[in-house]
């Protein structure tokens, strides 16, 4: 296990002073980055190895969304590994232990010089320890889209969407998704599937569909393919 104390940040917080979802999927990733570097398998080893990790699905629930100013501690571990996919999981607790957002992950190692799928390295299996996954409800990584799904106005990937991957970041398109949530809606549960890299100069053509307190978003291109797919769920 890795873990980094912190502190909530002034722009990390929304309009009510709370972290924002996007902020926490940040601290998670950079928590993820930082585990891999102190282990010698971070970005600089994956850049001489032609290889990066590519998020396939995302599991997230939020208990409370901890206010500015809070110190917290962020942890993570991998639980898993088969093929090309790895699986780790996450959490953000208060400084008393209390569990504020924990999420499950699975990530596919992809060789960047053939574009496809490659076998989690050697290097990679001895340098991590597994521990048991958290304890988080089951959920598959696959999201089917609803029916009736809405079209709403399309809009450019931009520069800033773009991560060292030279494509768009996974949290960016779950920023995407809130768009279509109503203003002050918190979100108690999200998933995410992750179908195809949107890269600087596409153009995202959303659909959005509400059913009670979920909000499912397909982030697609022009023919309704799916770059990702998002569904955010509000406390009940």
């Amino acid at each position: 296990m890795y873990r980094f104390e912190s502190r909530i940040r002034y722009s990390e917080v929304n309009s009510q002073g709370k972290v924002t979802l996007g902020s926490i999927l940040d601290y998670f990733q950079d928590c993820s980055f930082f585990h891999s570097e102190d282990l010698g398998v971070g970005v600089g080893f994956l850049a001489e190895k032609k290889a990066a990790w590519v998020l396939s699905s995302w599991q997230v629930a939020v208990s409370r969304y901890p206010s500015y100013g809070e110190r917290v501690v962020v942890s993570t571990w991998p639980h898993g590994f088969k093929g090309f996919l790895g699986s780790r999981n996450f959490t953000m607790e208060s400084q008393g232990g209390e569990v504020l957002a924990c999420a499950d992950s699975i990530w596919a190692l992809l060789d960047l010089r053939k574009g496809r799928p490659m076998r989690i390295l050697p290097e990679m299996e001895e340098a991590y320890r597994l521990s048991p996954r958290f304890a988080m409800e089951p959920a598959s990584r696959k999201l089917a889209l609803p029916e009736g799904m809405e079209p709403q106005a399309p809009f450019p990937v931009n520069k800033h969407h773009i991560d060292t991957n030279q494509h768009v970041n996974n949290g960016k398109y779950v920023s995407m998704a809130q768009e279509y949530l109503p203003l002050g809606f918190e979100v108690g549960k999200m998933r995410a599937e992750y179908r195809k890299a949107a890269v600087y100069g596409d153009t995202i053509y959303p659909m959005v569909s509400v059913e009670g307190t979920r909000t499912t978003v397909n982030l697609a291109n022009e023919d309704g393919a799916p770059y990702a797919i998002i569904e955010l769920e509000g406390y009940r």
